[in-house]
């Protein structure tokens, strides 16, 4: 599906491609923004509150079927074909709840992803909001978002206009152009993989070879004897 939508958009640009050369265009990454709203924060937190409780819950019925199964295990030489079934039918039936609710909680379009569009969407309307503001201001005719489905190959930094979406927002900070930490799993040049310098290189450990001036070797010479007359 992503791929579909990148090459959509690559269609157009190359069916449109003198229009679209006149048109002002731009990016946001929207993932980015809604990180630094307290409103997202705030329902962030709740959603996992709630998960949490509903967890809590479900490792409490699941404790209560491993409880039923072991005494069963422990009595089923004692009892009779009658009784077995009984608590075989109350095992899978407690089996049954406890996949059920799984399932009506955290399952696709489940309680917690249904509750949890309901808490961010004022979150994602304000944001909306102030990118609104900012493509009318700007005169800007196209808005893409970087974290979203469409992949984004290459971004120029010119047309990124996260911060002023921030600025909108009142979330602008000082710190928007210091450089992240390097991440630990990031590549590190291997010396092996350094071809060596030519002889004579300047480096700065030996800065002074430019400054020598070759000198002539002399060759060795073997003294001629004389002959006596």
């Amino acid at each position: 599906m992503k791929k579909l939508k990148c090459f959509m958009v690559m269609g157009l640009f190359l069916l449109f491609g003198k229009e679209v050369n006149a048109q002002r265009f731009g990016y946001i990454d929207s993932g980015f923004i809604l990180q630094k709203m307290p409103a997202y924060a705030n329902a962030q937190a709740e959603v996992e509150k709630l998960s949490q409780s509903w967890q809590k819950e479900i490792e409490g019925m699941r404790a209560e079927l491993e409880k039923l199964q072991k005494s069963y295990q422990a009595e089923e030489i004692l009892l009779t074909p009658d009784m077995k079934v009984k608590r075989q039918e109350e095992i899978n039936r407690k089996e049954t709840e406890l996949r059920e609710f799984q399932r009506k909680m955290f399952g696709f379009e489940g309680s917690l992803f249904k509750r949890r569009q309901e808490l961010i969407k004022p979150a994602q309307d304000q944001l909306f909001e102030a990118v609104e503001k900012i493509v009318r201001q700007r005169g800007l005719n196209f808005m893409f978002d970087k974290s979203g489905d469409m992949v984004m190959l290459y971004t120029d930094p010119r047309h990124d206009y996260t911060e002023f979406v921030l600025e909108e927002l009142g979330l602008a900070s000082k710190e928007q152009n210091t450089a992240g930490a390097r991440p630990a799993d990031a590549l590190k040049d291997d010396p092996a993989d350094v071809p060596p310098l030519p002889e004579g290189a300047v480096t700065t450990e030996n800065p002074t070879n430019s400054n020598k001036k070759a000198t002539p070797s002399r060759k060795a010479t073997t003294p001629v004897k004389k002959k006596n007359n």
